[in-house]
C-alpha cells in the first residue's frame, strides 16, 4: 500500500519560516508530479506548488518568492520550504502525488496526504 505523510506543521509568527515534509512510502516503482495544496477554514483547496520528477517547479501566484518546492528521489520525499509567512497562510497543507505501484507500473496513482496544519499568528 502506497501513502504519504507530512510532517513540519505548527504555529509560527508572522515573518517567520517553516519547512513542511511528505514522504512516501510502499511498493513505489516511481513517482512522477509532486504537489503541496493547502485549504483555509471556509476556502477552496488551493494548488501552491509543484515539483515535476525532473525538478520542473510552478507556484501559485501568492507564494511566488517566499516558498519554495524540492524533492530528493532517493527518499521519496518532498520539501516545502515557507519563508516570510503571512496569516492568510493558515491553512491545512496537503501532500499529493502521482505514483507508479511496483505491482502495476502500467497504473498511475493519485495519492494524498492526511494533512497538516499551519497557523499563522502572533
Amino acid at each position: 500500500q502506497v501513502q504519504l505523510v507530512e510532517s513540519g506543521g505548527g504555529l509560527v509568527q508572522p515573518g517567520g519560516s517553516l519547512r513542511l515534509s511528505c514522504a512516501a512510502s510502499g511498493s513505489i516503482f516511481s513517482i512522477n508530479i509532486m504537489r503541496w495544496y493547502r485549504q483555509a477554514p471556509g476556502k477552496e483547496r488551493e494548488l501552491v506548488a509543484r515539483i515535476t520528477s525532473a525538478d520542473s517547479t510552478y507556484y501559485g501566484d501568492s507564494v511566488k518568492g517566499r516558498f519554495t518546492i524540492s524533492r530528493d528521489n532517493a527518499k521519496n520525499t518532498v520539501y516545502l520550504q515557507m519563508n516570510s509567512l503571512k496569516p492568510e497562510d493558515t491553512a491545512v497543507y496537503y501532500c499529493n502525488a502521482d505514483i507508479r505501484p511496483i505491482r502495476d507500473i502500467n497504473r498511475l496513482l493519485d495519492i494524498w496526504g492526511q494533512g497538516t496544519l499551519v497557523t499563522v499568528s502572533s
